[in-house]
């Protein structure tokens, strides 16, 4: 990934955006944004790693302009659109104008007239702000998602469908924070399986802080003697894998520390259910960051029963909500954030195709 893309947390700070209200209220918008996009996206049939490249693109365009200026949901139009044609998934401005208005009204797609001014309007809104987008771009398209260093990771061991299923999903929440243009794909690969195999670990799970140890403990001379190989550390299998070094593992701790945030800020708000697993698991202690990026109130340390948790975020519903009334947005629906077989052949092919 290009330099130009990659950016520091405090510049998160600095943001147009930013600049004009808080923090966290950018960050509160820009997850309702990707959660408007990745309805738009699935609902229009855009594969999945188009709708990624898409929540790139979201996030790459507010590092440079401000939501004051360009409403969250006409960018993630034009990112879905933009995505249609360079992702060679091809489709008709007004209809993709069509669900956007279904979108926006929260109502079926089919209440909506195939023509009118609604759909010129929206049209137009949509074409206008890619214009904005291409030059926020800089015309480079690019994207490189975690999900393809996740496979390559799912590769390289022995299959287990619990852990899979957990970091695919985890990633897949990851475009509602702004990782994306915060650190390279492999680093948020690298926390989200770590994040999933502590949750699949169970209640005596290994901490975070003791996963992405800066110095991992030596091993000891056994006793007696053996001229046995010592067994591989599991839990520094992804660090390993990678080979990350020790500026990419304090990355990978400030990118598990931004995601636990995000799941607490969800959990705290009653947006979703099923959070208790997540929001209850304690971040790195050693971590860069600066500040908080999201409004965490008292309520947010608050852990669920473990009798309500069944599993992550591939479990959750956001069926009746739309994206305005989701504070912070909501876990990805079914649809997108199941770890799928055809998910994962898509990103594979398209390794190859690359």
């Amino acid at each position: 990934m290009s330099s130009q893309w990659l950016f520091s947390v405090d510049d998160l700070r600095n943001t147009p955006t930013a600049l004009e209200r808080s923090l966290e209220d950018e960050m509160y918008d820009r997850a309702r944004g990707i959660e408007f996009l990745f309805r738009l996206g699935g609902s229009i049939g855009l594969h999945i790693p188009g709708i990624f490249t898409a929540a790139t693109w979201f996030h790459r365009f507010f590092m440079r302009y401000s939501m004051e200026d360009y409403h969250r949901q006409d960018v993630a139009a034009s990112c879905i659109f933009l995505a249609t044609k360079t992702e060679e998934c091809g489709r008709k401005l007004r209809d993709v104008a069509r669900v956007y208005c279904a979108k926006v009204a929260n109502t079926n797609v089919r209440d909506v007239p195939e023509a009118g001014q609604r759909i010129d309007d929206a049209a137009h809104a949509i074409l206008q702000t890619e214009e904005v987008l291409l030059e926020a771009l800089c015309f480079d398209f690019v994207v490189d998602s975690p999900h393809a260093d996740l496979v390559d990771l799912f590769e390289a061991q022995e299959s287990d469908p619990t852990i899979e299923d957990y970091a695919w999903s985890i990633a897949h929440d990851s475009y509602r924070t702004p990782l994306c243009v915060l650190y390279p794909p492999k680093v948020i690969a690298s926390a989200c399986y770590i994040l999933a195999q502590h949750i699949a670990d169970g209640p005596h799970s290994l901490s975070l802080e003791a996963r992405t140890s800066l110095s991992p403990p030596s091993a000891s001379l056994p006793t007696p003697p053996t001229h046995k190989p010592a067994s591989p550390d599991r839990t520094r299998f992804a660090i390993e894998f990678f080979g990350l070094s020790q500026e990419e593992l304090v990355c990978v701790r400030d990118s598990l520390t931004i995601l636990l945030e995000f799941y607490r800020f969800q959990d705290a708000q009653h947006l979703v259910d099923h959070l208790g697993k997540l929001a209850s698991v304690v971040s790195p202690v050693v971590s860069a960051l600066p500040f908080s990026l999201y409004r965490l109130p008292n309520a947010a340390n608050a852990t669920l029963n473990e009798a309500q948790i069944h599993h992550p975020t591939a479990e959750l519903d956001v069926n009746g909500r739309t994206p305005d009334s989701t504070r912070g947005g909501s876990t990805p629906a079914k649809a997108l954030s199941h770890a799928t077989a055809e998910d994962r052949t898509a990103e594979e092919q398209r390794q190859t195709d690359s």
